[in-house]
């Protein structure tokens, strides 16, 4: 029986799963690797515990090589058959998984500007597989494609409308973490999954999704992976005019532009010492404190507008590095919501337990899984007919 191994490539990391090829793929080791470039650390997690190691590993390769070596004992003889590739952005075409042939790989490269934190190196990582694995089949999940067929409205911008159609739209992302909550939803609560829900996922990337009977049907983010809410080093929201007067009237290059945007905004500019939550909610700063309050006051006006998108709530499910683990974030966020049903337990809040609402909106944790939903569409795509003429293979897939 052959092996799967899904890959979520960064910029100084790649994340990974290994899984038993079955009808619902399972999980035999998982980890990562941090700091690639610069003291690169590997973390490895079996059923027996984790443990972590300095590697040397400058490059996504030389990443992989370290994983490979680190994963074979748990391959028992097996080979991989799959390799699936978390992709950020899919552009207005690709909306299911698909199969990385250098066509596909082409089109993915003109998305990079759209994505610069994540989407070159996300190829990167699939480079480096194909050279490493040369005979296993290799598939793209996009982070875009759960946001595709939302309402025109929710994904144009009032500019003119040729730009539309060149591309510029709202295209959300977190996609795989929605895909994946979206289908714990529906097999443990069924009724729930035909109502209006709101998925926050909150991490060092941030964003929330309306879902509506299981369907996007608006996200915080927009046509970039910069939209919505405050992140560990992103902005979030911002008034374009704020970009132009950085250009014309301080005179900063677009790349520098570019730069502040995404690595030096969000929470780390605002408290001019941390992205990391965990540090923040720790200090005693006033500048950590006002990132925070920042943070929280962005969540709930956010909350308020998708609850207007989707005409009411019936739940809100909190998912995410932040969103999962943060308690006091979850507790703030759900201050002075009674408006929309949403009061927070403070007791199963402090537990991260599934059920942390006392109102009659559902609140919910529900830990998200975005590789397993990669591990289960490279299965798909495997068992699936494919279409030579665009590459792509009829996918259905089963979320959870």
């Amino acid at each position: 029986m052959k092996r799967i191994l899904t890959l979520n490539a960064g910029s100084s990391s790649l994340r990974f799963g290994l899984y038993r090829d079955c009808e619902d793929p399972v999980e035999l080791v998982h980890g990562q690797v941090d700091g690639i470039g610069n003291s690169a650390q590997l973390v490895l997690s079996t059923p027996d515990g984790k443990a972590s190691h300095p590697i040397d590993a400058s490059t996504q390769a030389e990443a992989l090589n370290a994983i490979m070596q680190a994963v074979t004992p748990h391959l028992k003889g097996h080979t991989i058959g799959g390799v699936g590739h978390r992709v950020v952005h899919g552009g207005p075409d690709f909306a299911e998984p698909m199969l990385l042939t250098p066509d596909v790989m082409q089109a993915l490269r003109t998305y990079e500007p759209l994505a610069p934190l994540h989407q070159p190196h996300n190829l990167a990582g699939v480079l480096a597989a194909q050279k490493v694995f040369p005979d296993a089949i290799q598939v793209g999940c996009f982070d875009t494609a759960f946001h595709r067929g939302h309402p025109w409205v929710n994904d144009a911008f009032a500019i003119p409308r040729a730009l539309y159609d060149e591309g510029v739209r709202r295209y959300g992302f977190h996609g795989l973490s929605y895909d994946y909550v979206t289908g714990v939803i529906a097999r443990d609560f069924p009724d729930l999954h035909r109502g209006r829900i709101i998925v926050a996922h909150l991490g060092n990337g941030a964003s929330m999704c309306a879902i509506r009977s299981g369907k996007s049907v608006g996200s915080t983010m927009g046509f970039s992976a910069l939209d919505g809410l405050p992140m560990g080093t992103r902005c979030g929201q911002i008034d374009p005019g704020v970009v132009l007067y950085l250009i014309e009237q301080k005179g900063m290059a677009p790349h520098d532009v570019l730069r502040m945007l995404y690595e030096a905004s969000g929470l780390l500019g605002l408290s001019d010492e941390t992205s990391d939550m965990r540090d923040l909610l720790a200090s005693d700063r006033p500048e950590a404190a006002q990132a925070i309050d920042y943070y929280v006051f962005r969540a709930r006006r956010e909350i308020g507008a998708l609850s207007a998108v989707l005409g009411g709530l019936d739940a809100l499910v909190f998912c995410g590095g932040v969103g999962e683990n943060a308690a006091p974030i979850r507790r703030r966020i759900g201050q002075e919501m009674a408006y929309l049903g949403i009061e927070i337990h403070a007791e199963r809040n402090e537990q991260n337990a599934l059920h942390i609402g006392l109102g009659p909106t559902s609140v919910m944790v529900i830990p998200t899984d975005e590789e397993r939903v990669i591990a289960r569409a490279v299965r798909a795509v495997k068992a699936a007919p494919h279409d030579p003429k665009r590459e792509k293979c009829q996918v259905k897939l089963i979320s959870i």
